[in-house]
Order: structure tokens, then sequence, then C-alpha cells
């Protein structure tokens, strides 16, 4: 095991030591936000991915292809459809009435999503915290072939 090996498991291994405020605290870092519900382990997992990823780079494209390609081969879990992608250059807006409130989504130089000051992975996460419902983002803010009610 070479030196930068030997570090990255060090820093992996001190993570079951630490306190969950020092975790969050990590955790912010790599992560815009946290998850709904968290779990020690499913943090520490998630953060050892994100150490291992920083000091060797991440999966290719083409690896991350197949691996997805295999679950949804072995899934038992059927797609409805295939997601659609929408590419947003950074300081786009996207402006939706709702409950009598007109609100203004703005797209991130990180592909982010900012509304009121808060960042979200998907507009259907967007979506959501405004009707506190699911509802399909895309459809949501007008962006699919049907109108959103």
């Amino acid at each position: 095991m070479n030196e930068k090996q030997a570090s990255v498991a060090a820093q992996i291994a001190d993570l079951a030591c630490r306190p969950m405020s020092e975790l969050w605290a990590i955790w912010d870092r790599y992560f815009p936000n946290r998850p709904e519900y968290p779990n020690r382990m499913h943090v520490e997992s998630r953060i050892a991915y994100k150490l291992q990823e920083e000091a060797f780079g991440g999966l290719a494209p083409e690896v991350k292809r197949r691996l997805e390609a295999i679950g949804s081969n072995h899934s038992k879990i059927k797609l409805r459809a295939k997601p659609r992608e929408f590419h947003f250059a950074p300081g786009t807006r996207l402006l939706r009435q709702w409950g009598e409130r007109d609100h203004c989504v703005t797209v991130t130089a990180e592909g982010l999503f900012e509304y009121e000051g808060r960042a979200f992975r998907s507009l259907t996460a967007v979506a959501r915290h405004i009707t506190g419902s699911h509802w399909s983002g895309p459809l949501f803010f007008g962006l699919d072939k049907e109108s959103a009610q």
C-alpha cells in the first residue's frame, strides 16, 4: 500500500471514531443537502466513497453506464419511462405560480437548483418542497408536453 492509499484508508477508518457533528461537517463539504432519513452507516459510507473519489478519481462514464445497465437488467422494479434530461445554462430562471405566490428557481453554475437560498439537486425536490407532495419537477415547471396544473 502506497502512502496515498494508507492516508485515505486511515481517514476512512477514523470516521467510525468521530462524533456525528464532525461527520456532518465533512458531509456538508461534499453534498449540498443532508439525507432525509440519515443513519450513521449511510453517512460514513457516502463520506468514505467521496474521500476515495477525491483521492483516486471517480468511475469512468462508460463504467457508470455499464453498471446502471446491469442494475436495470437485474432489477425487479421496472422503470415507467426513461427519465428526460434537461440541460440549463447557469443563471436560467424557472417561474411558477402556486398557492397564490410566484416561485422562482435559479440554476446554479454547479447544475443545482436554488430556491429561497437553498440548493436542491433536482426540480422534483423543489416541487416537493413547494407543494408538500410528490410532483414531477419538469411537469410542475411546465417543461413537459403536458401542461402543469
